[in-house]
């Protein structure tokens, strides 16, 4: 039997920002990244505040890493439409934040913007999407590149290094089928399960750390009160947007119908058109 383990947003929120624990959050990170990253602090953000609709209050977790880059970690459970000018706009914010007036834009911060989707988002099959910035010619579609003056300015090699990235992991696609290192983190993130003996980095010590058993009664009395939130939330978008989505289509039947009704056409192809009861168009009419 797999003993539980706390979730990843939650432990983001209270565990992972000790220095004790930043082997976790660097494992997890390494294997997202295929590079190993070494935590030098975890920034403040506005995700320390309780206004849960200040639209500044977007970061779960700011952490700098050895190269001086930022990496923005949010874990999202609520459907939003415009996600993704959410995570533009959040990286935007945090060059500004890190820019002092006096710096020149040599010195802009590389932004790593990384999102746990716990929602359907999106029209893709995958469960992991990066995206990056280049520049293509218009007539040669040949790729911008940066000459050895840049590169030594910049300090990078490539045009998309000096641009955010963004990576979009989408927990619902996760097959649950681990094929590799990174996979045993989807997995946890999906399932808040780890096995016996990982390969993933920090995986091993998430493992140990993140034991529900080990909370003492009050953590877990929070914890608990924090799990039902979430439910709370899913229950209230059911009601608001799946009922409200099923009323708009129900409306929408019955203005199909009552044109159908002025341009003459017979209920009986009414109802084939529309799906409409016979009681249904009869009080139409």
């Amino acid at each position: 039997m797999q003993r539980k383990l706390i979730s990843f947003d939650w432990a983001i929120k209270r565990i992972l920002r000790s220095k004790a624990n930043f082997e976790i959050l660097e494992g997890f990170l390494s294997e997202l990244l295929k590079e190993d990253i070494t935590i030098l602090e975890v920034l403040e953000s506005e995700s320390n505040q309780d206004l849960k609709n200040d639209k500044f209050n977007r970061l779960d977790i700011k952490v700098k890493n050895q190269k001086q880059e930022i990496v923005l970690i949010e874990i999202q459970y609520d459907r939003e439409m415009d996600y993704l000018q959410r995570i533009l706009y959040a990286s935007s914010k945090a060059i500004s934040e890190h820019m002092k007036e006096s710096d020149s834009y040599a010195k802009v911060t590389k932004i790593i913007s990384i999102s746990i989707l716990y929602f359907d988002f999106g029209d893709g099959d995958d469960y992991i999407y990066k995206g990056t910035t280049n520049f293509i010619g218009l007539h040669k579609h040949t790729q911008l590149k940066l000459n050895e003056k840049q590169k030594e300015l910049y300090k990078v090699e490539s045009v998309e290094n000096i641009y955010p990235e963004y990576y979009l992991i989408k927990i619902r696609n996760f097959n649950d089928n681990a094929k590799d290192s990174l996979d045993e983190w989807i997995n946890f993130l999906k399932n808040e399960e780890i096995a016996d003996n990982p390969k993933a980095k920090g995986l091993l010590k998430a493992k140990e750390t993140l034991d529900y058993l080990k909370m003492d009664d009050e953590e877990r009395a929070e914890y608990e009160r924090y799990q039902k939130s979430l439910h709370d939330q899913a229950s209230a978008y059911e009601s608001t947007y799946v009922i409200g989505s099923i009323e708009g289509a129900k409306k929408a039947k019955l203005e199909i119908a009552k044109k159908s009704l002025e341009q003459g056409l017979d209920l009986e192809t009414i109802k084939i058109i529309t799906g409409l009861s016979d009681r249904e168009l009869e009080n139409l009419k």
